[in-house]
């Protein structure tokens, strides 16, 4: 895959407003906000200034365009902390779902980001606690790929 014109803004105000379409943020959505804005590097003001768009339904200018490398690592990255979460909410699939679709992450590199993640939990955690993300993980991937999936198949059917 090439580099695609992706925005760290985009990405983050994109996540903040799917994260609120139920009107709340649990603890588990903030803290993947708050990993998601470390990862993408944003400045301090930068976070403030999303929310504030997304209240006032303006343009956000700004951000900084990321690479195909950056884009990988956030997804993956997103995606483990979001399986460590005790119960993944629709909100943070919705999350994962989008960042897969905005950095058009292919099957291949999804699998690839999900044998990463194996191996991380593999490597950080009791066998207990891998068995568990191992079954989450593969429940993922199998809800992921299916709502990806829905969507190619309206794209070409359009």
């Amino acid at each position: 895959m090439s580099d695609s014109s992706v925005n760290t803004l985009e990405v983050f105000r994109g996540t903040i407003e799917i994260m609120l379409l139920d009107g709340v943020l649990t603890r588990e959505e903030k803290r993947l906000i708050i990993k998601l804005a470390s990862l993408l590097e944003l400045e301090s003001e930068e976070p403030a200034m999303a929310y504030t768009a997304i209240q006032e339904g303006s343009e956000l200018a700004g951000g900084k365009s990321i690479n195909r490398k950056k884009q990988l690592k956030v997804y993956e990255k997103i995606y483990e902390v979001a399986l460590l979460n005790e119960s993944l909410s629709q909100d943070e699939w919705r999350v994962i779902r989008y960042i897969k679709e905005l950095f058009d992450i292919s099957d291949d590199e999804d699998k690839k980001v999900l044998e990463n993640i194996k191996r991380s939990v593999e490597e950080k955690f009791e066998d207990g606690v891998v068995d568990k993300m191992l079954h989450a993980l593969k429940d993922s991937m199998t809800i992921v790929g299916g709502m990806f999936d829905s969507v190619r198949t309206k794209k070409v059917n359009d």
